[in-house]
């Protein structure tokens, strides 16, 4: 009797201990997380034409000035009329963006009201991992999986320097290069009219949320050697 209670004690043993050294990356996954929002804004034509309505290119001029649209947003055209017309159209709006440094994407769409174009714009935001993630116990691992901090650098580097957070939740349309900001880029470049970019009203990038009382995105005190991998 002895012996039976003594292999059931230890069986209960280890299997409490492997519960309590169970880990998955489940538990505090290093991944980044994009969010996203979407607006249109109708933009009206003269009949038949390729032309803004009167006030037209101004009210998109305010959008622009306004935060509504801006450089790292996706954004599309769609237009109504004939192809040629719908094309020309697309052109005209994209024209106009392009002087603000915003690149738009022409976009086939039904139901567009005669005489009016629909410009879509998409906005997302990246929330970077809590990194470093020591949540794993730091005892030796038999398993061979990945430790709970394995890939935090590389997606905090990934969500830090995306120059469109857009990228991440879907490529762009293979289409020929417009080297137009580029051009107007090396242009204030060459004659020495650099001037920094205005100051953001909302960041693309989320605030990482605070753990243990420090400063979000501040690495915690440690010992020395354990670095993100």
């Amino acid at each position: 009797m002895k012996i039976r209670g003594y292999a059931i004690a230890t069986a209960l043993v280890l299997a409490l201990t492997g519960c309590a050294t169970d880990y998955t990356k489940s538990e505090a996954p290093n991944n980044l997380r994009v969010d996203g929002a979407a607006t249109r804004v109708d933009l009206a034509f003269m009949p038949g034409s390729a032309r803004l309505a009167p006030g037209e290119a101004g009210r998109l001029d305010r959008l622009v000035a306004g935060g509504v649209i801006r450089p790292f947003d996706r954004v599309t055209i769609a237009a109504s009329g004939v192809p040629r017309l719908a094309e020309e159209r697309a052109a005209a709006i994209s024209h106009e963006l392009l002087a603000y440094g915003i690149v738009a994407e022409a976009l086939p769409l039904q139901a567009v009201p005669t005489n009016h174009a629909i410009i879509g714009v998409g906005r997302y935001a990246v929330t970077l991992p809590a990194c470093p993630n020591w949540s794993e116990s730091p005892n030796a691992e038999y398993t061979n999986a990945q430790r709970s901090n394995w890939g935090c650098a590389a997606a905090t580097n990934l969500g830090l320097m995306v120059a469109n957070p857009a990228d991440l939740v879907s490529g762009r349309t293979l289409a020929p290069a417009d080297g137009q900001p580029a051009v107007n880029a090396v242009h204030l470049y060459m004659t020495d009219r650099v001037k920094p970019p205005p100051q953001p009203t909302a960041s693309p990038f989320a605030p990482t949320p605070s753990t243990g009382g420090s400063e979000a995105g501040a690495p915690p005190a440690g010992p020395p050697g354990l670095g993100a991998q």
